[in-house]
């Protein structure tokens, strides 16, 4: 394996390395959301640093609710800016994502405080 050779892994590796099922890899895969950058003789999923990087990224989009189309769209904004920064359509993109991912933080930050009284109030009882 040469030195600039990302390193590679198996679903089980990725599952490991992200805390997300195999169930789920698999189901975002199916979707195309992370499909596996290759297979081994064996028909095994194989995936790659990038690969692991990306879903993380899938991972925290999952809590503020996204969408998987929302997902796909946020992977494809940032692979146009990786290539391309300067991009004012992707760069607005972007804006709007980082928006709606604070909007949506606001909102379970807010139910957070509620649960957290919630739990308060029932102590007292």
């Amino acid at each position: 394996m040469s030195s600039t050779a990302e390193r590679t892994m198996h679903i089980g590796d990725l599952a490991e390395a992200t805390g997300l099922s195999q169930r789920t890899i698999r189901h975002y895969d199916e979707v195309g959301l992370l499909p596996a950058s290759t297979r081994s003789d064996g028909g095994f999923r194989i995936y790659t640093e990038s690969d692991l990087k990306r879903m993380l990224v899938i991972r925290s989009m999952k809590p503020l609710g996204f969408t998987l189309e929302e997902m796909s769209e946020l992977l494809e904004t940032v692979d146009i800016l990786a290539s391309d920064a300067t991009d004012t359509g992707a760069r607005t993109k972007m804006e709007d994502f980082i928006a709606q991912a604070n909007d949506k933080r606001e909102k379970l930050a807010l139910n957070l405080r509620r649960a957290d009284a919630f739990l308060a109030d029932l102590r007292t009882r």
